[in-house]
């Protein structure tokens, strides 16, 4: 729709030049006015949706993202699902397969790597395409769950919920990957036979340092990559216990989810890591057991895992996107 206005002058009539100036300097005044009544206010205002549906029954766990896309994955199936933060759209990007689980998610780069859970395995895909990259058999071990993933500029770290030890899987140049080692973690941890132990990780210094959380303690701890020595961060007296997914935000900024609490915990981490604090815990009607987080500028999209729900084959799952809280 287009307004007209206009200011006529008497056919003949001598007007002078400042009082001319003065009368189109307030007709372009009127205009502009005109123009911000007629221009709604939320135009230009880019909103995200606040709850991103998952299709139903998809029983997720994991979450990475890559610009405003995001990727979860299937605790059934093995299924990688691919969405637009902006749009709240999406679709299956890596079908499904008997036998295959996806529990944490990490990207590097053009690769997105996939903790395979029970299986002991886990997976590499083309973030750009779902290609396969590579499978990766991390363990033999009777009783496993290979739970999270953080990947680095030279190695992709996954950590096992059922055993002492972490797995190593290198990155190579040309989206190639060296041989999978195991590195057993010694020091301050120790694991309790039948619980859920070592759960997310995250990495500081440019990959010298990774940070796990022990869910049924509720510790936090520096690890040595090359050694595998952990050593506990000092929360003077807090705890994250059902610490589930990590994010290491600006190097010090750690966010843990704690997952059967429904809660988002921020710590703040000393450069050394050696201690921290507790700076707040966030709770959201929109969450629904949150089991792993990730960022997409000044906000963060957490998975809603939604554990002892009835008939997860066919439950309503989603992602819920927040601004990060101080």
């Amino acid at each position: 729709m287009g307004v007209a206005i206009g200011i006529g002058l008497r056919e003949g009539r001598t007007v002078d030049p400042v009082v001319g100036r003065s009368r189109a300097v307030a007709v372009a005044l009127m205009m502009l006015l005109v123009l911000i009544v007629m221009v709604p206010q939320t135009a230009g205002a880019a909103s995200r949706p606040k709850v991103i549906p998952l299709p139903d029954g998809f029983q997720p766990e994991g979450i990475a993202t890559r610009g405003n896309d995001f990727f979860t994955g299937s605790l059934a199936n093995g299924a990688i699902y691919k969405g637009s933060l902006r749009s709240g759209e999406g679709d299956v990007f890596v079908p499904g397969m008997p036998g295959r689980v996806a529990v944490g998610l990490s990207t590097r780069k053009n690769t997105l790597f996939v903790a395979g859970g029970p299986t002991g395995n886990a997976y590499a895909y083309h973030a750009r395409t779902g290609e396969e990259l590579g499978i990766f058999d991390l363990t033999n071990a009777d009783s496993t769950f290979v739970n999270d993933v953080i990947a680095t500029r030279d190695a992709a770290w996954f950590t096992d919920s059922f055993n002492q030890q972490l797995y190593k899987v290198p990155i190579r140049d040309k989206g190639k990957f060296g041989r999978p080692k195991v590195v057993p973690l010694t020091g301050e941890i120790e694991f309790v036979p039948g619980e859920f132990n070592a759960n997310g990780i995250e990495a500081a210094r440019n990959g010298k340092r990774l940070i796990v959380v022990q869910s049924n303690t509720g510790q936090l701890f520096e690890v040595h990559p090359r050694t595998g020595k952990a050593t506990t961060i000092d929360l003077g007296g807090e705890s994250v216990p059902s610490g589930d997914g990590m994010l290491l935000d600006g190097g010090h900024r750690l966010w843990v989810l704690q997952n059967s609490i429904d809660t988002l915990t921020l710590i703040d981490l000393e450069s050394d890591l050696e201690s921290g604090r507790v700076v707040s815990r966030t709770t959201d009607k929109d969450f629904d057991v949150p089991t792993t987080v990730a960022e997409s500028g000044k906000h963060l999209a957490i998975v809603n895992a939604r554990f002892g729900v009835p008939s997860p084959q066919t439950a309503k799952y989603s992602v819920t996107q927040i601004r990060k809280p101080r």
